[in-house]
């Protein structure tokens, strides 16, 4: 059954986090350095710019009184920036299995920001997975840098891991995550994952498209294309929605495998977003591709009463912050 949204949530600071965080950031320098060397100055993960587009984002009326803080806190319409890519480290064929970002940057905010002083930008980082799928950011940091070694590294790591019987499983799982289906920028549903504040609140973020959008495509050798040619014959639309913790053991903040279900938790729309028909915005096209790009899209930008939670955001703040100096050089 449903359960109520909870203020009862807590993070679990553990002592070492500064000198792992520190740890972390160095291996995605390094790497983010080796893939600069190869494909020029760019971001360590999400690498590939699949789109840069202008959006609109209206906050709806009305909304229960536990959703109304920070950016929810009264209706209106922000102007906004959308960042669509590819998850990897690599540049390759939109072909290719990915993890596929939609990054939305909400201008025109102001309040006290989640990494002190005032900010001016709300951004939310979303993915097209639900849940996260490791426990916390030790798991992933050691994932990417197997990954980065090729099929044999991935395996060597997962059995020193997992054991012989458990690392092949491990195997098999990552693969079955990775060939799931993508339906394109307009019509799947992207997630933050990970949570964030909601004021005294916790809660996940969900993007869904409308059915008006079009179809699903079951595949692309250019997901760009894709879009674009959706854009050319008219606006695509979004329901931003969030879903809010309610206890420790089916909600956590802080163990990124389990999933917040919505028959426990349940998600409500809180705004739309639109991205306006090609025509609007053509003229401005190849301007828009790269201040996006050149732009930071990054979680802990952000109203203090939105600041991410969890062990993951918390690494994330460190790695990314040495990321975006990176590629400043």
């Amino acid at each position: 059954m449903p359960q109520q949204p909870s203020t009862d949530w807590r993070e679990q600071i553990a002592p070492d986090e500064l000198e792992r965080y520190a740890r972390y950031a160095r291996q995605f320098t390094e790497m983010q350095q080796r893939k600069s060397a190869k494909y020029g100055t760019g971001r360590g993960l999400h690498r590939k710019q699949i789109l840069g587009l202008p959006a609109s984002l209206e906050i709806l009326d009305g909304l229960p009184e536990y959703a109304k803080a920070g950016l929810f806190a009264k209706a209106g319409r922000y102007e906004t920036l959308v960042r669509l890519s590819n998850g990897g480290s690599d540049v390759r064929r939109d072909s290719v299995p990915d993890i596929r970002g939609f990054s939305f940057r909400v201008l025109g905010v102001t309040g006290a920001g989640a990494l002190g002083g005032e900010t001016t930008a709300q951004d939310f980082l979303l993915i097209n997975r639900e849940v996260f799928g490791m426990k916390g950011s030790e798991d992933f940091a050691s994932l990417v840098a197997a990954l980065e070694q090729g099929p044999s590294g991935l395996l060597k790591h997962l059995i020193r891991k997992h054991g012989l019987f458990g690392g092949f499983r491990k195997v098999k799982e990552l693969q079955g995550s990775m060939s799931k289906p993508f339906y394109g920028f307009a019509a799947h549903t992207f997630f933050s994952s990970a949570p964030i504040a909601c004021g005294k609140y916790a809660a996940r973020v969900r993007l869904q498209p409308d059915a008006g959008n079009g179809a699903p495509a079951a595949s692309s050798e250019d997901w760009t294309a894709d879009i674009i040619s959706r854009l050319e014959k008219s606006s695509l639309a979004y329901t931003l929605q969030l879903q809010f913790f309610v206890n420790e053991k089916q909600t956590p903040i802080e163990d990124g495998s389990v999933n917040w279900t919505e028959d426990i938790s349940p998600y409500i729309n809180v705004g739309r977003l639109t991205l306006p028909a090609l025509s609007e915005w053509s003229a401005q096209r190849d301007e828009l591709q790269k201040t996006i790009e050149n732009g930071i899209f990054d979680p802990w930008c952000a109203l203090a009463e939105h600041r991410p939670l969890g062990d993951i955001m918390r690494a994330r703040k460190v790695v990314y912050y040495e990321s975006q100096k990176n590629r400043a050089k």
